[in-house]
């Protein structure tokens, strides 16, 4: 099992979320809710993935440390 990590932020317009995962550029998705943004980033992860592979690119995982967090000003 491949981890990702993933940015959800809720898009007042869209009245649900989108999805960015930084690790696969231009792999990202959107949902009304939480868990259907889940499940549609997730398909779209496996479809990059299975994409990369197909063209003979297996995907390496990054080998930097991310550290994600909040700063209040």
């Amino acid at each position: 099992m491949m981890r990702f990590q993933a940015i959800f932020v809720y898009d007042d317009e869209y009245q649900g979320y989108t999805v960015e995962v930084p690790e696969l550029p231009g792999c990202m998705s959107q949902g009304k809710t939480l868990d259907e943004a889940v499940a549609n980033v997730r398909e779209a992860i496996q479809g990059v993935l299975f994409v990369l592979e197909k063209n003979g690119e297996p995907y390496k995982p990054a080998t930097r440390a991310v550290l994600v967090g909040e700063i209040a000003v």
